[in-house]
């Protein structure tokens, strides 16, 4: 198993660089695109939709993803918005009412692609923006789910959300806190970044908070769905990891609202 997820990994490394940084901006966009159909067609299965339905579900955001590309790229920030209040103030009412996706139900279609459209519409602009700007988004959330994890380990005694996610804890997020703040300070001075983000230090790192926030919130959205699903990933598209959306979970509440920040700040 940990040499399956370890050769998975490594092509998935392999294949995100060179999307980032070889591949021209339109090439880049359509392959985000082929991520976001991926990650529409296992949200079909969240849905415990049959196959057909799933396939139609991925073609239908395949296709949303090119037509914003090609007629309507004017309205990227417009998903970036409603992308941003879902997470801020939607979600966390699904969170305190546990409401749920139904089978067949046009809400949860729409929800996917709440979900999913300003994901991709993130990933592009970061990268049409600077390649090192959308990695350094990604990994703002790896470093939160990293540090939060081995804090979680080793001092974690207070649940977050026992029912959602039982192994997730305040002291884990704590730690994320802790760590995706370091990772800033780091990025904003010592990489291809510094300069790039002209923003004073108590905004900053108030920002840094906001997106630390959202993007666990992100990662127990997936959990919450996935349990009322009754499933523990949501596909096996990827050998040892699962499926797209658990690989993208915190990212689909963070890179939008990253997104949506860097539109007002950047110089």
């Amino acid at each position: 198993m940990l040499r399956t997820r370890v050769i998975t990994a490594l092509f998935l490394v392999a294949g995100f660089a060179l999307v980032l940084f070889a591949l021209p901006p339109v090439a880049a966009t359509l392959a985000f695109a082929a991520i976001a159909a991926l990650a529409a067609w296992e949200w079909g299965g969240l849905m415990r939709q049959d196959q057909p339905a799933r396939v139609m579900y991925a073609f239908v955001l395949l296709l949303f993803c090119w037509q914003i590309t090609v007629a309507a790229p004017q309205l990227v920030p417009v998903l970036l918005v409603v992308s941003a209040v879902f997470w801020i103030l939607v979600v966390p009412l699904w969170f305190r009412f546990k409401w749920t996706l139904a089978g067949n139900d046009f809400f949860g279609y729409l929800l996917g692609a709440l979900v999913i459209l300003p994901t991709w519409a993130a990933m592009a602009a970061l990268h049409a923006m600077s390649a090192w700007l959308l990695l350094a988004a990604m990994a703002l959330v790896w470093v939160a789910d990293i540090a939060a994890y081995f804090t979680g380990r080793a001092f974690g005694r207070h649940k977050l959300a026992p029912a959602i996610s039982p192994g997730k804890t305040w002291e884990g997020v704590a730690g994320a806190v802790i760590g995706v703040m370091i990772y800033g300070a780091i990025v904003l001075n010592y990489s291809p970044l510094a300069g790039h983000v002209p923003l004073a230090a108590p905004l900053l790192a108030l920002l840094l908070l906001l997106l630390t926030a959202v993007s666990v919130m992100g990662d127990l959205f997936e959990s919450l769905l996935k349990r009322q699903a009754g499933i523990k990933d949501s596909s096996n598209l990827l050998p040892g990891h699962g499926g797209v959306l658990d690989r993208i979970d915190a990212l689909t509440s963070t890179l939008p609202l990253a997104a949506l920040i860097l539109y007002f700040v950047r110089p």
